[in-house]
This record gives structure tokens, sequence and C-alpha cells, in this order.
């Protein structure tokens, strides 16, 4: 049996298209388009302002979404993260930094909510210690030690040592020990040692990491998470 020849004949005998089905269909197209516009111009109308205010509008929710699930403005607070981060310099929060499984890194910098644990706002930090390390100090050279391994750290303020108030600490899992750069400057962990929760940050409190100097546009930036911390070994293999 010539299937080919049979499909061929049956495509042939197929009626055509009548032209008032085309017609109907551009129609129809045109009328959706139609209404719309008809939408859009009656809110327009409806807006003080009109198209103008509604384009407006329509930014701000859009900077309100990007805000609310995105990245957030964060404006620095004080000098006690010098010298990364000066006093008003404006930084972008990656919000989603931590949402797809990954927590925070040692030598990240992060805003997070200190109520309840550092006071009724948010601050920047750095992350020294996360969910079972030993963070200690100070070593014979003045140095923090994460699980046994001290760590060189850059990014102190000029002058500062890691620290003129000995510790030696365990943090919980799901917990922070964070320390600002300026250390001599700097109300951080060290400073709440004493009370509930002894410094640590839960890492529920945690808003976002710094990614960006947004702000003045002199010092625009991207930044990196520092290689201090490269050595330091698990919580398993702690030494020294």
């Amino acid at each position: 049996m010539d299937t080919e020849a049979q499909h061929t004949e049956r495509d042939r005998s197929s009626p055509p298209s009548e032209p008032g089905d085309v017609t109907d269909v551009a129609e129809a197209s045109e009328e959706t388009e139609e209404r719309s516009r008809s939408v859009f111009a009656s809110l327009v109308d409806r807006v003080p302002g009109g198209g103008l205010t509604l384009s407006f509008l329509l930014c701000v929710g859009a900077l309100l979404l990007l805000s609310a699930f995105v990245v957030q403005p964060f404006q620095i607070p004080s000098g006690s993260m010098e010298p990364a981060f000066r006093s008003g310099d404006r930084v972008l929060v990656n919000k989603l930094a931590y949402r797809f499984g990954s927590g925070p890194q040692r030598g990240d910098a992060v805003v997070f909510d200190g109520s309840g644990y550092f006071g009724e706002a948010d601050y920047i930090k750095r992350v020294v210690g996360t969910g079972g390390d030993r963070v200690v100090c100070c070593d014979k050279r003045g140095r923090v030690q994460v699980n046994g391994e001290p760590v060189d750290e850059p990014y102190l303020y000029p002058g500062d040592t890691a620290s003129k108030v000995p510790f030696d600490v365990v943090v919980p899992e799901g917990s922070l020990f964070l320390l600002g750069d300026h250390r001599s400057d700097s109300r951080d962990s060290r400073d709440h040692l004493g009370e509930p929760g002894g410094g640590m940050i839960p890492v529920d409190a945690v808003i976002g990491r710094a990614d960006w100097i947004a702000w003045p546009v002199g010092r625009w930036t991207s930044l990196e998470r520092p290689d201090s911390y490269a050595r330091v070994p698990a919580p398993g293999g702690a030494h020294g």
C-alpha cells in the first residue's frame, strides 16, 4: 500500500481555509491589543500626573522588590570596620548570598540584625568563627587563632592588634563570632562574651553579605573574601 500517496491525497482533500477565518483571527488580535491600551490609558487617566507619575511608581515598586529580596543598601554607621568600610559609605548587601545552601564563611563582611544581641539596629562586622570553630586570642605573635591555625589579618586598621581583650571561645552550631576590622574602635562579639548567647550572632540574623561599596562614587568597588582563613582546618581537624 502506498502510504505516502494516501497522505498526499488526504491533505489535498482537506478543505482550504476560508478567508473569513484569517480575518477573524486578525480582528481578535486587534481587539485584545485595543483592550490592553484602554486599560493602560485608564490607569494613566486615574493617576495624578499621568504617565510620568505611573512610570515613577512602577520604578519605585521595582526598587522595593529588589531591596526586599535581592540587594539592600546599607549605610556604614561608624568607623568600626575601617579601613575597608568608612563611616558614611553606602554598601550594597547581597541578600541572596546565603539563600541557596551556602552559609556565611570566615572572612565575610556581613550585615545582620543585632536585636537582642548587640543592640536594636543593623550592624556590619567580619565573620571570624563559624559553627564549631574554636577562636582564641592571641598567640605569641598577637594573632587570632581559629582551630589552632594563626590567622594573618591584612584588613585590620593600621596600628591595631588583633585584640587587646583575650578570649577563648567555641562557636555553637548555627552561630557566628564577629569582629570589627578597627578592633580598637569596635563593639563586637568580644564585648558580649559574658551575656546570654556569649557574644555570638545566630546565622538566621544575617541579612546578607556586603559585596559592593556603591557610594561615594570614588570608592565604588566590589568586595572579595580575603584568603586569610584558607589554611584554617575544619573544627574536627583543629591542632596546636
